[in-house]
């Protein structure tokens, strides 16, 4: 066994390098800050009741202005949010205006609470929320939608959990996810927001205590995650990761599993394309089988060809060419068919170079003497094909260990590489701050996998049958 620690990964910005990500924005700016194409002013269409809609406002006026940091003794975990403004930081400003508002009233989801329950509910509040943003749709020019989930809905939806026993709430419609997967045709993204966000004194209930509420992030953290969210819906590029210019360009594939949706059909694949700017293209890949040998989910070796055909045609779609060198992150090991049809795919399409890797997350844990648990970039091979990777630990920029359990390491598997594996690793690292939805940069999963895990979550509440809705950006799913 050989031991390594990797540094952390560095990212691009505007006019330089950091390994974090807040104060590479607040310092250096956007990394499109100077692109013609970058978001400087975003039109919000918010829909929601008066209160949730009145909110939501006056927390985005607040947020043009600086948002303190929160008192700590690891100021670069909690750093202040600069503000939201054009001569600051995004260098970007939210256009709020009455006419791009819709109100619901919140006895209207009190009433359906009364006489619907469980996903009738859910279904409904999810089409009231719909045509209203289908209205402003068809009648203003809007960049991101702003779904602003009253208290009202939010309890009741709590509550109607309460109710149902396990093996219910694991077939529940989830509201996020039928909202966005309904929304596709309306081709602008949703940003969805709980009152919580805005207002400390509205807490929501913890999942697993329903009589203890959730202790919230910091504001100036809510502001940041929330706001960079949003630049990215609204097509910006806030970051991407360092590439020299002798790096061969890559294809970043992550491929997830999902039941569809009544549960009735075989496991479906889904694949996550990206570049070193973070820009995913979704791909819905064919059926999958558990196998009886290891009891995880596969493809076969013609679904496995055709998954990565597509992939790499929608790559090429989007980027006028095709890579150099294509890497597959999956969740499950690779079978014999799979790699067969992996590689005669990058064959036939000429990509020479490829790497096949499954992850997993791992029960392996390293003791660090100290208070500390082990280091984020703390690497360790257990033999040619299994190593170790500790994707979530102690941060030296941090000086601290963020998390509150005990970090569980990453294990992946090289099963059919050219790179080597500590190349891999330090890749895999990189992946992990890809996350437009985070800006703490200490993420478990590469942006391939975690992606492809949100869109399955979504896809399967589009029909088979209608691939034609399926939004190609992953501004969509997130």
């Amino acid at each position: 066994m050989n031991i390594d620690f990797l540094p952390e990964p560095e990212l691009d910005f505007g006019v330089d390098k950091h390994v974090d990500i807040r104060f590479g924005i607040m310092n250096y700016g956007t990394v499109d800050f100077s692109s013609p194409l970058a978001p400087k002013e975003i039109r919000l269409g918010i829909v929601g009741t008066n209160e949730s809609v009145e909110g939501i406002c006056n927390w985005f006026e607040k947020c043009k202005g600086e948002i303190p940091a929160k008192e700590s003794k690891q100021p670069n975990l909690f750093p202040k949010f600069p503000g939201f403004r054009p001569d600051i930081a995004f260098q970007s400003t939210i256009t709020l205006n009455d006419r791009l508002h819709r109100v619901i009233k919140p006895q209207t989801f009190k009433d359906l609470s009364r006489t619907l329950s469980g996903n009738e509910f859910i279904a409904s509040s999810v089409d009231l929320f719909f045509e209203e943003f289908k209205y402003l749709a068809e009648n203003s020019k809007i960049d991101v939608f702003v779904c602003a989930v009253p208290q009202s809905l939010l309890e009741a939806s709590e509550s109607t959990d309460e109710d149902n026993n396990h093996s219910k709430r694991r077939s529940r419609i989830d509201f996020h996810d039928l909202l966005k997967a309904k929304s596709m045709s309306l081709n602008v993204p949703i940003q969805l927001v709980i009152p919580s966000t805005y207002d400390d004194t509205k807490r929501r209930k913890q999942k697993r205590k329903s009589d203890q509420v959730r202790k919230p992030q910091d504001e100036a953290t809510r502001a940041w995650n929330f706001h960079t969210a949003l630049y990215y819906k609204a097509k910006g590029i806030p970051w991407r990761l360092t590439r020299m210019p002798s790096d061969f360009t890559t294809c970043y594939v992550g491929i997830s599993f999902y039941k569809t949706l009544d549960g009735s059909k075989l496991l479906t694949s889904v694949a996550q394309v990206f570049n070193e700017r973070g820009e995913g293209v979704i791909v819905r890949g064919g059926q999958a089988q558990v196998l009886k040998d290891d009891r995880q989910v596969h493809l076969d070796q013609n679904a496995s060809f055709d998954l990565l055909v597509s992939a790499l045609n929608s790559y090429r779609t989007e980027h006028k060419n095709l890579p150099a060198r294509i890497v597959i992150h999956k969740t499950s090991t690779y079978t014999p068919d799979e790699l067969e049809g992996f590689i005669q795919a990058s064959k036939s399409m000429r990509v020479d170079m490829v790497d096949l890797i499954s992850t997993i997350h791992s029960s392996v844990r390293l003791f660090r003497t100290g208070s500390y648990p082990p280091l984020r970039g703390t690497f360790l091979s257990l033999d040619e094909i299994n190593h170790i990777l500790y994707t979530r630990g102690s941060v030296n920029f941090f000086e601290t260990y963020p998390g509150m359990y005990i970090p569980r390491s990453l294990c992946f598997r090289t099963e059919s590489t050219e790179q080597t594996a500590k190349f891999l690793a330090q890749e895999i690292l990189s992946l992990t701050k890809m996350n437009w939805n985070q800006t703490q940069f200490d993420g478990g999963d590469p942006i391939t996998i975690r992606a492809a895990r949100e869109v399955s979550q979504i896809l399967k509440y589009i029909p088979e049958d209608e691939d034609a809705k399926i939004a190609p950006s992953y501004r969509f799913y997130m």
